[in-house]
């Protein structure tokens, strides 16, 4: 295994408030790592900072890779659907192609080989079908398709999901997480879910974030370990179908 990512002792925020307190986490090439914890948590936080979107009040984050690509390519980025402008006139092709934008470009004369790299990640992903549709012409599970595609196009190192299985059907729920456990041969994911039934049938490991982050080094984890972690979620089960158990409680 290789190390790709290391976060050390981090503490980051917004307006001189800190969210995340003494944070270090360590991501290998191969890791499929899910982030679980409540809202306010500070999940989105930490996406932000292994983004390069805010950074750290202290600490550190250190990419270890030996090519000249910036953060922006070294990640792919799946972002949650609800925060997409559908209604911004733009094709399918076109938001494909716009994950090879390299640093602050704006305005991007794309080249032959950009061209095709992006139809051979849309044929990868199933929808080169649909590259010249309109994105507000898309369906949920179609608009995630496309999102991964320009994700996945600039062959990123890592690759993070921002809760993918919000506001899609279960249909394509299923065929996202077949998809992800085909890329994790290729590079690392990391993947914030609610959803932690579902996920915890493809990860490998469990980070749970609540200000605090504890690294937990399995798929399976019980309500003890939870509640030492200070992380007030529902237990993850495995079974034939994945579920989840919620304590006993009175009415």
């Amino acid at each position: 295994m290789e190390k790709i990512l290391g976060i050390e002792s981090v503490y980051a925020g917004y307006n001189n408030e800190v969210i995340l307190k003494d944070v270090s986490l360590e991501v290998f090439d191969d890791d499929f790592i899910g982030i679980i914890g409540p809202n306010g948590g500070g999940k989105t936080t930490l996406l932000n900072v292994i983004l390069g979107l805010i950074k750290p009040f202290k600490g550190s984050v250190e990419f270890f890779d030996d090519s000249k690509a910036s953060r922006n390519n070294r990640i792919g980025y799946l972002p949650q659907i609800n925060k997409i402008d559908k209604k911004f006139p733009i094709t399918v092709n076109e938001v494909v192609l716009s994950g090879l934008i390299y640093g602050s470009a704006i305005f991007t004369r794309y080249t032959k080989s950009d061209r095709e790299k992006a139809v051979e990640t849309l044929e990868r992903i199933g929808i080169c079908d649909i590259k010249n549709t309109s994105i507000e012409e898309l369906s949920g599970g179609q608009m995630q398709k496309v999102l991964l595609a320009r994700a996945l196009v600039s062959s990123p190192r890592l690759l993070i999901l921002d809760e993918p299985n919000t506001f899609v059907d279960n249909q394509f729920e299923g065929e996202l997480y077949e998809i992800l456990k085909e890329l994790n041969k290729e590079m690392a994911i990391i993947i914030v879910s609610h959803d932690v039934g579902t996920i915890s049938s493809y990860i490998k490991t469990i980070a749970c974030v609540n200000r605090s982050l504890h690294y937990h080094k399995s798929n399976k984890i019980s309500e003890e370990q939870l509640a030492s972690y200070n992380c007030p979620i529902k237990l993850i089960t495995h079974g034939e179908v994945p579920h989840t158990v919620l304590k006993k409680h009175h009415h």
